[in-house]
Parts: structure tokens; sequence; C-alpha cells
């Protein structure tokens, strides 16, 4: 994720929301909505008329929007959720004027969500899991804490909820995971408080886990990639999401929508892992792994292992193709996407890990 001040994080959205009309696969079109028509990026906060309450706050992105929201004009107040004082101290080492308010609690408890969600205007949640583990299930983290938040808010009176979900999620999907995540989102939008769903792959930032995996891999020798890499990723620009994020909040005539958002280009793993490569000189040697070996491996993992590493649910989103058109989405948003390259050389390339 970003480390750079919100002054810098203004000039570049500045930049982006001036970004030429391009076709999908290269640029998608930056069409900017009625309601945002002559604001550049740092005057889009003004219509958050109040506090915003964050679940799942202390990760990547949830401090990424934390960040992002302090930088607005006037200062947008957070109120941040999170399970555990570890996860608390984190909010704690952000720069002062970006520390949240801080409410340590269950995200499925309903009634101690509604209690941190008391004087909120809107809420951002970004409570789920990949991998599911013998302390946390995908019902517990997904279901159960979207039927919390659908209660607190309407306690609470919110004006609006954006939830940040996975490109895949279907109620009626086979893996455990996307269908979970799938009843979570429909659990959202029956709420009574108006909710917007997006739907991302793959999300690359200065720092995160994505990043320096990529960087990694594209520095070493051999690289062992399931299928050789044939899975299509379409990664997105953290900072594009975080953007998005706050226009799920601020847009009008988006309840009740599940937008599917991407980056503005679907590419093999493989090809993704070889641009990452080439800009730091480097072409390493991929080791093509069976799929249907490491699903095997991953169901023995599974009976013998109480947490084991890597499960058949998680296997099955990391290899599900990623290949939208997310125009439409960008549209209704009023969202220009960063091109892949940019993202690629400022987050993983040369220099990144200084960064």
């Amino acid at each position: 994720m970003r480390n750079c001040t919100s002054g810098a994080a203004d000039e570049l959205d500045r930049e982006k929301l001036r970004a030429p009309k391009c076709n999908f696969a290269r640029n998608v079109p930056g069409v900017t909505s009625r309601a945002l028509v002559g604001l550049t990026a740092s005057s889009l906060p003004p219509a958050l008329p109040g506090r915003v309450l964050v679940t799942g706050a202390n990760g990547h992105l949830g401090r990424r929007l934390i960040e992002r929201l302090a930088g607005t004009a006037p200062r947008a107040p957070v109120r941040a959720v999170v399970r555990s004082q570890a996860a608390a101290e984190l909010l704690r080492a952000l720069p002062e004027p970006a520390r949240p308010e801080l409410a340590v609690l269950d995200p499925a408890d309903a009634e101690a969500l509604s209690g941190a969600a008391a004087g909120c205007d809107a809420a951002v949640h970004l409570v789920g899991i990949l991998k599911e583990s013998s302390r946390s299930r995908y019902a517990q983290a997904h279901e159960a804490t979207c039927q919390a938040l659908v209660r607190a808010a309407a306690k609470a009176g919110l004006r609006r909820i954006a939830h940040v979900s996975i490109l895949g999620a279907d109620p009626d999907s086979r893996n455990a995971c996307l269908a979970s995540r799938g009843r979570a989102e429909r659990i959202l939008l029956g709420g009574a408080a108006p909710a917007v769903v997006l739907r991302v792959p793959m999300v690359i930032g200065e720092g995160d886990v994505a990043a320096r995996m990529l960087r990694a891999q594209a520095r070493a020798r051999l690289v062992p990639l399931l299928r050789g890499g044939a899975a299509r990723e379409q990664p997105i620009d953290a900072r594009d999401l975080v953007l998005a994020v706050l226009l799920a909040l601020l847009q009008p005539g988006l309840e009740g929508s599940a937008l599917d958002l991407a980056g503005p280009e679907s590419l093999s793993r493989r090809e993704l892992l070889l641009r990452c490569a080439a800009l730091h000189g480097r072409r390493p040697r991929i080791l093509p792994v069976p799929l249907g070996a490491a699903l095997a491996f991953a169901g023995l993992l599974e009976r013998v292992l109480p947490d084991p590493p890597v499960t058949r649910a998680m296997l099955g989103v990391l290899e599900r193709d990623d290949e939208i058109d997310p125009a439409p989405a960008c549209r209704r948003l009023g969202l220009s996407l960063t091109p892949l390259s940019e993202t690629l050389r400022r987050c993983a390339g040369p220099g990144a890990e200084r960064a």
C-alpha cells in the first residue's frame, strides 16, 4: 500500500481525472458523473457529511482508505473496527492526522457493532478471508459480519454502505469461498441501509502482499506457477480502489448496485510476472505445476492439519480467470483507471521496496 502524503496522492488523482478516454484492454474511459463534474480528486470528499465506520480497518486497504479520508477537505472522521488490540496498534502507528477512533470488537457481534455505528453517517465493510482456518470460517467472516452490519446500520440510520467483495462471488458457486461471499453480498443488498458492492480482483499497492510477492518472483531465477501461469489476472491499483470506495459512498443512483470492477488489462499470470521481471532486467524460468496435483495436495493437507497453509477453495479462487470489461463500473462511479504499467513500476519495480 502507499506511503505517500495526501498531497502527492491528490496530484496523482487530479491527473487521473484528466485522463483521456481509451479502450478496454488498454485504458478504460475516465467518465466523470454529473454529480462530480468539474471536481478534482482533492475535492471529492465534501459530499461526505459525517463520520465513516470502517470494518476490517487494519488491512492494507483499510489503512490506505483511512489515510485518504484524513486528507479530505474537510477531514472526514473515521471510526475503525478491528478484532484485537494488536490490530489496533497498527492503526495507532498511522501519522497523527490519520489516526482514527478505535473500536475493538467482533464485527459479527451485532450489538457491539451497533454501538460502534452510532453517530456514523456511512460504513465501509472490508472484512473477508480467502482461506478458512480453525479460528475463522467463511460463514462467520462473511455472512455473520454482514448480518451484524445490516442490523447495526438500520439502528444507526446509516446513509449508505460500501462493501469490497471479490470477482466471481456468487451464492450458487461451487467454490465455498465465492459462494459465501455471494451470500454475504445478498445480505447487505437486502438490508434497510442502501448498499453498494464492489467486486474486485487482485489489488496491487505499495508494500502490500501481492506487490511484494510479484516483485520477489520477478527477481527469482525459477518460479513455480500453477498451470504455468495460465490463469488470467486483471489487477487493480490500490489507489484506484480507494477512490472507487469513496465514490461508492458519494455517487447518487448507486444504491443496491453490485459493480464488477477491475484494472484496465487482463493478462495471464505468466505475462504479468514477465512484465514485472522486465522492469528489473530479468526473465525468470517458469516451472509449470499441474493444478490437479496441487488440489490433491491441498486436500491431503486439509485432512491432516487443523490449519493448512493452502486449501482447495483458496486455490479455486486464485485460479479463477479474471477477464471483465470494467468500463460500465467506471462510468457509474466516475472513475479513471491507472495504467497497469504505471502500477507495476510504482509498486513492484526497481526501488519499490525502498519506497
